[in-house]
């Protein structure tokens, strides 16, 4: 069977990555051949280059030069990671990935979108997700969540999560462009919802896309359970 490429989407504190790792963790145990990635990062470049874009200091970056960034980490996690793994007919699991820039860039920074979208289709070399789930929950919340967390790890907020929520709303507000425009590939969750409910929903989307993409004689081993 081929390969898969699924991705997590949504702002601050909304859940995705808990809910990519609940996925991988299941397939896992149903013996898929899954991994995990993200992005940026994922790369040993990617990882230099996450670090510069969020690292707090760094408050004098240009948008051009985030956008420029986020796109040759994309670039490299794609040709490291992505398209070998999908080759080998594993099913990769991104937290974020190209949507995020038209969100974060385009809708938030106020970049040009069809800018956004030639980059994009140039770094993923027309690469695009079998599946999305974007985690849907109001700036202020997902704020809130992110910034417990990183009281309860000792830990400093980063470059973006110290934007301010009218940033945050106005990325949300590109994450509901994305998906009422591609409806069939991003599946939108309430991400004020409890982990379990979301995890089940998420579950039995990916079981489906599963059973879809398996040749018949197949169809009885695909189900996730």
């Amino acid at each position: 069977m081929p390969g898969l490429f699924i991705t997590f989407e949504g702002g601050e504190g909304s859940g995705k990555t808990t809910q990519l790792k609940a996925l991988l963790a299941h397939l896992r145990s149903a013996g898929r051949a899954a991994i995990e990635t993200r992005d940026p990062g994922g790369t040993p470049i990617g990882k230099q280059i996450r670090e510069l874009l969020l690292d707090r200091e760094n408050t004098r970056m240009a948008p051009v030069a985030e956008l420029f960034l986020y796109e040759a980490s994309r670039a490299q996690l794609v040709s490291e990671v992505i398209r070998p793994a999908l080759a080998e007919g594993r099913i990769v699991l991104c937290d974020r990935f190209a949507d995020s820039t038209v969100a974060y860039q385009g809708h938030g920074r106020g970049l040009d979108l069809d800018l956004i979208t030639r980059l994009n289709g140039i770094a993923t070399e027309g690469l695009r997700p079998d599946l999305t789930f974007l985690l849907d929950l109001d700036p202020a919340a997902g704020l809130a969540r992110a910034r417990q967390r990183m009281v309860q790890r000792n830990e400093r907020h980063d470059r973006i999560e110290e934007e301010l929520v009218s940033f945050h709303q106005r990325v949300q507000a590109g994450y509901h462009t994305i998906a009422a425009a591609d409806g069939k590939r991003v599946v939108v969750l309430d991400a004020s919802r409890g982990m379990g409910e979301i995890a089940d929903r998420i579950r039995r989307r990916v079981e489906e896309l599963l059973q879809a993409a398996a040749p018949p004689s197949d169809m009885g081993a695909s189900s996730l359970g």
